[in-house]
């Protein structure tokens, strides 16, 4: 698996050959090549701002002698009027990388503040917030890098790093103990250190689990659970498994998840329900 940076450096690659194709026309018609310039980026909305490092990298990439000089770091609170950072390069540099610099920041700052208000709400909880892969496809990179940022934790990354049985494998395998013994067969036989993790969709469901699952499951997902139903699951767990809650979860209930006692809480809506923050890159004339 690629590390992080080697798969920045791809998307960085890939969005900046989508937006220029064979040249930044409008700039290429009217500032010279070899044109110095400064730009500052522009907060313009109160929330967390996450994308600063990427930002650093995206003009790096483009320009290595780029001087991107930082007024605030990731996962600061922002404030509208404030300022984020002056990068210093050719004007070319500048206008190129500007508006990727400018979709990265506001989608990752609307995420990180998003993952924040749900993070202080399981302030004083055992429970600890997760994301999904509920994202925008090629992006996932960095919007679970926001929910980082904001204070989430990620679960996996994709269909690779973790096995989930969820309804539709349960369904198609004929029942939770054929899937629940073919998964585990296949990870002694293929990659060891893949864990397992099964979605139980009634009390039933997590029985059955309790009951052939130890050893060979690591955690158990509610999923839809009302919190009556989670508390009754936690009994019958008995912390053998982790566990999370997922599904109808959000700002106005999420409280009363937490105070069942669950482990995690995961909520798509971190990613697919954030709103972009409103930030503007600005040339600074002198």
């Amino acid at each position: 698996m690629k590390s992080f940076d080697e798969q920045l450096l791809h998307l960085v690659a890939e969005a900046l050959q989508e937006d220029l194709g064979n040249g930044d026309h409008s700039t290429l018609s009217c500032i010279p090549p070899d044109r110095k310039g400064k730009a500052v980026l522009k907060i313009k909305q109160d929330g967390i701002l996450a994308g600063m490092e990427i930002a650093r990298k995206i003009f790096a990439y483009k320009e290595p002698s780029a001087i991107f000089t930082p007024f605030k770091k990731d996962g600061d609170s922002m404030l509208n009027g404030e300022n984020a950072f002056e990068v210093s390069a050719t004007v070319h540099t500048i206008l190129a990388c500007e508006r990727l610099v400018l979709n990265c920041m506001q989608r990752m700052s609307g995420i990180a503040t998003l993952t924040n208000t749900y993070s202080a709400l399981l302030k004083g909880y055992h429970t600890r917030l997760l994301d999904t892969r509920k994202t925008t496809p090629n992006f996932r990179l960095l919007e679970k890098e926001a929910v980082r940022i904001g204070g989430g934790i990620n679960h996996r990354f994709g269909l690779y790093d973790m096995i989930m049985l969820k309804d539709n494998h349960i369904d198609y395998c004929g029942g939770i103990q054929p899937a629940i013994e073919a998964a585990y067969s296949y990870t002694q036989r293929i990659q060891p250190a893949l864990r397992i993790e099964v979605e139980t969709r009634t009390l039933a469901d997590v029985e059955a689990v309790c009951a052939i699952g130890k050893g060979k499951v690591f955690r158990i997902m509610l999923d839809n659970f009302t919190t009556e139903q989670i508390s009754e699951a936690l009994v019958l767990i008995n912390h053998a498994f982790e566990t999370e809650a997922s599904g109808g979860i959000h700002l106005q209930n999420i409280v009363s998840y937490a105070a069942t006692g669950v482990d995690y809480i995961s909520v798509g809506g971190l990613i697919h329900q954030a709103q972009s923050v409103d930030l503007s890159l600005k040339a600074i004339i002198v």
